[in-house]
């Protein structure tokens, strides 16, 4: 067996002990919810986080990535002119293309938006082509986002998994549909977006979404988000896929870029961030090793 196989075997089985054996804590006995394990070293193992000696060097610049959305996400309603904007609290990670990181970006953004003590987060895995949140975190067979678009009895918040890390919690994508995107692009995304971050006015929802310029069902998912951040893979990402990705969205949408797989010096790669428009002149960008 792989190490990416005993990687995945060992999510699986940890996520199954933990729903068979954690409870959430709730004053209201009727309405107790498992847990849904994170299990950081299988994560590693799968290459959706640092090594260990490099933790605290991402930490580090994964703080600098979510301060300023958090900053916009709780300075609700107006944008700079003064006309209503979607909700900053909904939080779009995507790419222009594939491969470029934007999976590994939203895992690593939501730990991080975790720690925070006056926010949640919610990481939705909204990529319906490919589901890879729910894979990596043993869920996809479970109800989820496209079965809340739907239905629309479904109670979108009863399908949201709290996990065993303190603030974060998970909705899977859930059944696989032809029509993801016509229920992506409907005003039921819209109720369904409103109402959970209705439920916890402090909650960050964080939409792991697929690449713009490949998937319809990502741009279908644009005019929803209050801030989109797009991720680029260092000298992979072709400069004009850059610019046709940033237009499809809004000024005051934007989240800023996350250039990854940057080389500082041999051996050495980090993540950067920059604001749209700073493509290709990172040098007063707040980077880091990682």
């Amino acid at each position: 067996m792989s190490l990416v196989e005993k990687a995945i075997s060992k999510l699986r089985q940890a996520v199954g002990e933990e729903r068979s054996n954690a409870e959430e804590p709730s004053g209201d006995t009727a309405n107790v919810r498992t847990l849904l394990a994170v299990d950081a070293p299988a994560l590693r193992a799968l290459g959706y986080l640092p090594e260990e000696e490099r933790n605290r060097e991402f930490a580090d610049q994964y703080r600098q990535i979510k301060r300023p959305l958090i900053q916009k996400a709780l300075g609700i309603g107006k944008g700079a002119a003064g006309a209503i904007v979607s909700d900053p609290r909904v939080i779009m990670v995507t790419s222009a293309l594939p491969g470029d990181g934007k999976t590994f970006t939203s895992v690593n953004l939501a730990l991080s938006i975790a720690r925070e003590r006056d926010v949640s987060v919610l990481l939705i895995d909204a990529d319906a082509p490919k589901p890879h949140i729910s894979e990596l975190f043993g869920v996809s067979r479970e109800r989820g986002f496209l079965d809340a678009l739907i239905d629309e009895t479904e109670a979108v918040e009863g399908l949201v998994l709290p996990t065993s890390i303190q603030g974060l919690s998970l909705l899977p994508a859930g059944t696989r549909l032809e029509n993801a995107t016509e229920l992506l692009a409907s005003n039921r995304l819209r109720t369904v977006l409103r109402d959970l971050c209705a439920h916890q006015p402090r909650r960050l929802v964080l939409l792991d979404s697929p690449p713009l310029l490949v998937a319809a069902e990502g741009r279908a998912l644009v005019p929803n988000a209050g801030q989109v951040v797009l991720v680029v893979r260092a000298g992979q990402t072709p400069p004009q896929a850059v610019q046709d990705a940033v237009a499809l969205f809004g000024e005051q949408q934007a989240g800023g870029i996350v250039l990854n797989d940057m080389t500082s010096g041999p051996g050495n790669r980090y993540y950067g961030y920059g604001q749209y428009g700073g493509y290709g002149n990172h040098g007063d960008d707040t980077s880091a090793p990682g």
